[in-house]
């Protein structure tokens, strides 16, 4: 907490600088569509820093949801405009290893931003990372759900994997999984299923996914998103006359939709991963490396979990693009 304060008092002070410093030429590459409405935050943060020190600064959406060969694509075209800084999620642990490491050697700052190799800086050149604990996050997540379990009975818990093998989804994945496995061996005598379930990150995909496994399956009790997309399952279960609360459902990131369906009663909890930092912060820290000398540091964005009592004062903010 002390270094992120410091950071951020650093940065103030040099703000003042970017009327005479270079101004910075900044790329953020990452694995998501622009109706991806997380992304729209993290777009938020990166816009208003680079306005802040004067950058020339450009976001690089994919154009297919999750797409690493995209990404990757998009990637080495930006590196060969030579920007001073490129910004980018590591959403698998070997697709951009050979890139980011020829980045670094031709003197771009590099730092990850979302997602990170599950290595760190072990397994990845970047120098820094910037974004959520995703084990951690999941776990605390299943945790903070188990409040809402009957006290008694059987439990039927499935825990959808949005994006199958990329890293953010997995590690969420596998927080939420070890929790209700731990749960499940303080237990025993009640009867604890637990399956997973490949869902996706299209909306109507996952809730027609989800809700035919809900069709098939009366008795669940819980569902776990990676991502946001339980949102879509919300409106689908309204539509199918399925009563909030009746399934459980719990997941990641801020946005109108899910704010919408926790109001309604249909969500229960929440991880917030605070995408506004993950865009400023970045932006930030190459200004102090490149014009300072300052090494950029690691910043975990939180795991802050919301209820449904927390939804009206985060209202304002969503609607700004902030949350």
């Amino acid at each position: 907490m002390r270094k992120l304060t410091t950071l951020i008092a650093l940065s103030a002070v040099m703000l003042s600088s970017a009327a005479w410093a270079k101004p910075l030429n900044v790329v953020f590459t990452h694995h998501s569509s622009a109706s991806n409405p997380f992304w729209q935050a993290v777009k938020k943060g990166f816009d208003d820093a680079c306005d802040k020190i004067d950058a020339k600064c450009q976001m690089i959406f994919t154009q297919t949801e999750g797409a690493i060969d995209q990404q990757a694509s998009n990637m080495i075209a930006a590196l060969a405009t030579k920007p001073d800084v490129l910004i980018t999620s590591i959403v698998d642990n070997n697709a951009f290893d050979e890139i980011i490491s020829r980045a670094r050697a031709n003197g771009t700052i590099v730092i990850a931003a979302n997602v990170d190799d599950l290595e760190g800086a072990n397994g990845n050149a970047r120098q820094a990372f910037i974004g959520q604990g995703f084990a951690p996050a999941g776990y605390s997540l299943a945790k903070k759900m188990a409040e809402f379990f009957p006290k008694e009975g059987p439990i039927h818990a499935v825990v959808g994997i949005s994006a199958p093998g990329q890293n953010w989804s997995e590690q969420r994945g596998a927080g939420v999984l070890n929790f209700l496995n731990e749960f499940k061996e303080a237990n025993p005598s009640r009867n604890v299923k637990i399956v997973r379930l490949d869902t996706g990150t299209d909306g109507a995909v996952v809730a027609e996914r989800v809700g035919a496994y809900v069709n098939a399956n009366q008795d669940i009790t819980v569902y776990f998103d990676t991502g946001l997309w339980h949102a879509y399952v919300a409106q689908t279960l309204a539509d199918k006359g399925i009563p909030p609360g009746k399934v459980l459902m719990g997941g990641f990131d801020i946005v109108a939709e899910v704010l919408q369906q926790m109001k309604a009663g249909y969500i229960q909890v929440q991880v917030d991963q605070q995408p506004y930092m993950q865009g400023f912060m970045p932006v930030m820290q190459a200004y102090l490396a490149k014009n300072f000398g300052l090494s950029p540091a690691d910043i975990d964005t939180g795991q802050g979990l919301v209820v449904k009592e927390d939804v009206d004062q985060l209202w304002d903010l969503a609607r700004k693009g902030l949350r």
